[in-house]
């Protein structure tokens, strides 16, 4: 039974839009560079500055684990929480050793298990 005062509603809403906000990350992480590689005209117009990457882990860490962390409070090794952190450090790793092939393929793989963390998590809740 689920003890916390935010209804169910308001934790599937929150579990959904970290969820979208992984997928934008991966659609990011692979289309663009594929768009910008096929479209060399556009390349100069639609680059993004590096900085992305950070703000957008910076929105995401503090996000998702703050989902997490609240349904992690009652379940201890809760298997969404640790899966999360392990996207999230990829993430951030990512970032560290940057690089024009490693860093998207370790930043998507990073968000795809922070996606698969949350559909985790809305999975366990709905139980």
């Amino acid at each position: 039974m689920i003890s916390s005062k935010q209804p169910v509603a308001g934790k599937n809403l929150l579990d959904g839009l970290a969820i979208g906000a992984s997928l934008t990350c991966m659609v990011h992480c692979l289309a663009l560079p594929i768009l910008i590689a096929l479209l060399p005209a556009w390349s100069a117009w639609l680059d993004m500055p590096e900085a992305i990457h950070v703000w957008a882990l910076a929105f995401t860490a503090p996000f998702s684990l703050a989902v997490l962390l609240r349904a992690a409070r009652f379940r201890p090794g809760y298997p969404p929480l640790w899966l999360a952190a392990l996207g999230l450090s990829l993430m951030g790793l990512a970032l560290l050793v940057g690089g024009k092939l490693v860093e998207p393929i370790v930043t998507s793989l990073g968000a795809i298990l922070l996606a698969a963390a949350h559909v985790m998590n809305l999975r366990c809740r709905s139980r």
